[in-house]
């Protein structure tokens, strides 16, 4: 079974851009939302998984992802033709998420600093995935506050209430769980 350890962070000023040897534009839509996922919790029948389309660059994939809080969780990625993540893209609930992605090498890891676009612009965020959970790395400099655990921050939950919704206080930082 496919796992991804990946911890996310805040991204503070733009140290990491000069770094940055790779950027892929990305659009990526769901076709369940954070009602159906939280559906569960209410003892209704509930998804177990994030099903996401996305398009990076040329390339296209259906994702699976678990629901489970923090950094652990099981994913599959399926590449898929580029004019079915196009339709698919049109049955998407929530909003889309459009943004780019920037490949930075930092320490002996690829650090990757998601720069959205759209509604959910000004809000720039990075992730690692790592080998295990409990894998030693350097922050980078431009590294912020771990949020890793903190909904509001998952693609998914952006997807439904964007960051141009958010409050100033959510805006400064991860002061809260959701």
């Amino acid at each position: 079974m496919p796992i991804e350890i990946e911890r996310k962070f805040l991204v503070t000023g733009d140290g990491w851009r000069a770094a940055a040897h790779k950027v892929v534009p990305m659009a990526q839509g769901y076709l369940n939302d954070l009602a159906a996922m939280d559906a569960q919790a209410e003892g209704r029948s509930a998804m177990k998984a994030s099903v996401r389309v996305r398009i990076a660059g040329e390339a296209a994939f259906l994702n699976l992802k678990s629901r489970e809080l923090g950094h652990t969780r099981q994913e599959f990625n399926y590449p898929i033709p580029l004019q079915d993540a196009r339709d698919l893209l049109g049955l998407s609930v929530g909003g889309l998420i459009d943004k780019r992605r920037h490949y930075v090498e930092h320490a002996g890891h690829l650090w990757e600093v998601d720069e959205f676009l759209g509604a959910n612009a000004g809000l720039v965020v990075a992730e690692i995935e790592l080998a295990s959970a409990d894998a030693v790395f350097e922050r980078p400099g431009w590294v912020g506050a771990e949020v890793t655990d903190h909904v509001r921050y998952y693609n998914l939950a952006l997807a439904t209430r964007p960051y141009a919704l958010w409050s100033e206080d959510e805006r400064g930082g991860p002061a809260v769980h959701l």
